[in-house]
C-alpha cells in the first residue's frame, strides 16, 4: 500500500480552495463589482457596495492570495527552485508560480494600497483618488488576463510538460 503523505495532500486542497476563493474574486471585482459600482454611483447607492461589500472582498481576495502561494510554494517543496528557475521538467508548472506570483504582487503592492484610498481608508485627494482607481484598475485587468494561462500551467503543470520539450 502506498503511504500518503497528509501534508502534500493538505497543502494541495488548502492550494485549490484559497485559488478558487482568489481567482473568484478576481473575476467578481471584474465582471461585477466595476460596473456595479458604476451604475450605483449614478443614482446614489454606491455607499453599500464601497462601505461593506468592497472592503470584506477586498480582505478575502488579498489573503486568499498569499494562503494560494504559500499553498503553491509548499506544494512544490524541494522542486520549488527549480520551478522558479524553469529547469528538470518544471517549466510548465513554473511559468504557473510565476504567474501568480506577478498577480500576488500586483495584489499587495498595486491594487490594495489604491484601493485603500478609492474606498477612503486612506485619505487622499481626489486627483489622488483618481489615479489610484486608474492604476487599481489596470493592475487588476491585468490579472485577470494572467489568470487564464497561470490556470493553463498551474492546473495541468505535469501533463503540459511536453508542450516545453521537458
Amino acid at each position: 500500500m502506498e503511504n500518503i503523505n497528509i501534508a502534500a495532500v493538505l497543502a494541495r486542497w488548502i492550494h485549490f480552495m484559497a485559488g478558487v476563493m482568489w481567482i473568484g474574486l478576481l473575476y467578481y471585482f471584474n465582471f461585477v463589482q466595476v460596473t456595479a459600482l458604476k451604475n450605483a454611483a449614478a443614482d446614489g447607492t454606491a455607499a453599500g457596495i464601497s462601505k461593506h461589500v468592497a472592503p470584506r472582498a477586498l480582505l478575502f481576495f488579498r489573503w486568499a492570495a498569499v494562503v494560494t502561494w504559500l499553498a503553491g510554494a509548499a506544494l512544490l517543496g524541494p522542486l520549488f527552485v527549480d520551478a522558479f528557475l524553469l529547469r528538470n521538467g518544471m517549466g510548465g508548472i513554473g511559468i504557473g508560480a510565476w504567474l501568480g506570483t506577478i498577480m500576488l504582487f500586483n495584489v499587495w503592492v498595486l491594487i490594495w494600497p489604491n484601493q485603500k484610498k478609492i474606498l477612503g481608508m486612506v485619505s487622499a485627494t481626489d486627483g489622488e483618488k483618481n489615479k489610484a482607481r486608474r492604476v487599481a484598475f489596470l493592475a487588476s485587468r491585468t490579472n485577470t488576463m494572467l489568470s487564464i494561462p497561470m490556470l493553463f500551467f498551474m492546473a495541468g503543470g505535469w501533463s503540459h510538460r511536453a508542450l516545453f520539450g521537458l
